[in-house]
């Protein structure tokens, strides 16, 4: 035990530590510690006539983990997280993945390793190469390569707990689970307990864990760091989801304020869903559009129930990550007419695959030197025609049953939207020779999230039907910020009055060319950053589902002229905004 530890458990010790808040919300309860995420494994030298056997012990192990999966996704209940199927289809892609199991047996011959030991090398080797790229939501796939190989390790070593069983805790308080990271499968196996929370050393936004607690609408707080070694089965827990502070033990004035809160929030959220068919308009009278970001098809029913006025933003690579083959066009054209469907005649907004240098949809790692800057996204799709002539595809044909709207990401050049534009024209011809139903007229709109777009903006307005701002890239690319790196994410900066700028000067541009404009990054669903977007102009927002009510009641609250004219004058002195300011 370390010092820290000991220090906790001898009196209980109040102590308060801080990660990131992915889910909004309080929570009170008894902490419910799961083990050790990583198993440890014993390591030792095989025979050279025994490397065929040793191949076969770990390819059993993998063909029983992934059929536990499967089955576990034919069994799913009824009130399962929705997302739930997808992300354990995701791990049991995984297993089958060239690049974990042959080359984890190509170990064992090479290196004569036992198969356990040959598995965490390659499963390291994996995670390491994830978590080092650009994306943000590739970096996370690194939980899935160790939440997979930790699975196949339980079988190697045939041990069958998972997780400890639990229990409510006293006087039938909500269990507040404290683990070192969570897999899909281990929450669908948490799912019958009585859960405040949910609380992890790894992870992001972007992690199963804050996907899987939005969609149960459970505060979360993820990259805590060592909260799993601090805290002890039983100990009452205070999570913060706003702030992303955790309180161990506290004292009773503090547990009280608390409960104050936790009861005040759970008013305000019932008086919230009063909104959920209020139009989004001003107080003088300005309508704007709220619209929804999913990831997953089946999320676009949670935005119906939200209230959406659409979908803004579609991340399609989903259909593209966890398999060791490419989406067929059919594949993708049911995902995307799924979510269509759903919308009922709602625009749906896709976004085309926005892959980089960092990662092949072969499943080859490539190794850029700056990944951010290379052949990614847009980049990408041209540089593989193939590829993006079936996405294409299966976007015209998903148009025929509704409003779709193709939205092509990391645009720096006009070269690029008119190539696009001819192999829009290609693939509707292609559809034509074969009698598909389709529509070849889809509006065709630009991530704005690289500055150079967004100085030269005028060009790009009239050449396309609407465009689309990525705050989080523009953000990191204007202000040369990997918010991803603890050593810079400090200096990571929305309010600086150089991004202010360039948003501005879009929508403006946009506006006066009559083309249709929406923020689609992190600052549209931040409720705080709602009156300073319309004091922008902005008139149109893409957010997760669970967002849209908070900025809604922002916007209802607000006068749209009279920010203008506050944010205007502040954009001109070069002044940072004062978010307080634009209150009442």
């Amino acid at each position: 035990m370390t010092a820290a530890e000991s220090a906790v458990s001898a009196l209980n010790a109040t102590i308060c530590m801080r990660g990131q808040g992915v889910v909004k919300g309080y929570a009170i309860g008894r902490a419910a510690v799961m083990g050790a995420a990583a198993l440890e494994v014993v390591h030792y030298r095989i025979q050279p006539d025994d490397v065929p056997g040793e191949c076969r012990r770990l390819t059993e192990a993998l063909a029983a983990a992934r059929d536990d999966l499967q089955n576990m996704v034919r069994n799913l209940p009824a009130d399962a997280p929705r997302e739930m199927a997808a992300l354990l289809t995701v791990h049991s892609l995984l297993l089958d993945d060239p690049m974990l199991a042959q080359q984890t047996c190509d170990l064992i011959a090479e290196r004569q390793y036992n198969a356990e030991w040959a598995l965490t090398t390659q499963g390291q080797l994996l995670a390491e190469q994830f978590a080092a790229m650009e994306d943000e939501y590739l970096r996370e796939r690194a939980a899935d390569i160790r939440q997979v190989i930790e699975r196949v390790l339980r079988v190697l070593s045939g041990s069958t707990a998972l997780l400890p069983q639990l229990e409510a805790g006293h006087d039938g308080e909500p269990l507040i689970v404290v683990a070192r990271d969570i897999s899909p499968a281990d929450m669908l196996r948490l799912r019958g307990a009585r859960f405040g929370a949910f609380l992890t050393d790894l992870g992001g936004p972007t992690s199963h864990t804050a996907i899987v607690a939005r969609s149960m609408n459970v505060p979360a707080v993820v990259g805590i760091g060592n909260i799993r070694a601090l805290v002890r089965d039983g100990d009452v827990l205070v999570v913060d989801g706003m702030t992303g502070a955790v309180i161990v033990n506290p004292p009773d004035f503090v547990l009280h304020e608390y409960m104050r809160r936790q009861s005040a929030y759970a008013d305000a959220r019932a008086e919230l869903t009063l909104l959920r068919d209020a139009e989004a308009l001003t107080l003088d009278g300005v309508a704007v559009k709220l619209e929804a970001n999913i990831e997953l098809p089946e999320e676009a029913e949670e935005a119906m129930r939200a209230g959406a006025d659409g979908i803004g933003l579609f991340r399609s690579e989903f259909l593209f990550m966890g398999r060791s083959s490419l989406p067929t066009e059919e594949e993708q054209y049911q995902a995307y007419a799924s979510v269509v469907r759903t919308m009922q005649g709602r625009p749906v907004t896709i976004r085309t695959l926005d892959i980089g240098a960092d990662k092949t949809l072969d499943g080859e790692i490539a190794v850029a030197t700056n990944p951010a800057l290379g052949l990614r996204a847009i980049r990408y799709c041209l540089a593989n025609p193939e590829i993006f002539a079936a996405q294409l595809r299966a976007l015209l044909r998903a148009a025929a049953h509704g409003p779709v709207r193709i939205l092509i990401p990391m645009i720096s050049h006009m070269h690029e939207v008119r190539a696009v534009k001819q192999a829009i024209i290609a693939a509707g011809r292609e559809l034509d020779a074969r009698n598909e139903p389709h529509d070849k007229n889809v509006a065709l709109g630009a991530m704005v999230e690289i500055p150079a777009i967004a100085i030269a903006i005028e060009p790009f307005v009239e050449a396309l039907d609407f465009l689309s701002i990525g705050t989080n890239d523009l953000i990191q690319y204007t202000l040369a910020i990997d918010r991803g790196d603890s050593d810079v994410a400090d200096l990571y900066d929305p309010m600086h009055p150089a991004v202010l700028r360039l948003i501005a000067h879009t929508i403006n541009a946009a506006e006066r060319g009559g083309k249709p404009v929406a923020v689609c990054g992190e600052m549209a669903g931040d409720s705080s950053m709602t009156r300073m977007l319309l004091g922008l102009g902005l008139k149109e927002f893409s957010m997760h589902p669970q967002q849209l009510l908070d900025v809604k009641k922002e916007i209802r609250l607000a006068h749209s002229n009279a920010l203008r004219v506050k944010v205007a004058s502040a954009l001109n002195r070069a002044e940072r905004i004062d978010l307080a300011s634009l209150e009442g």
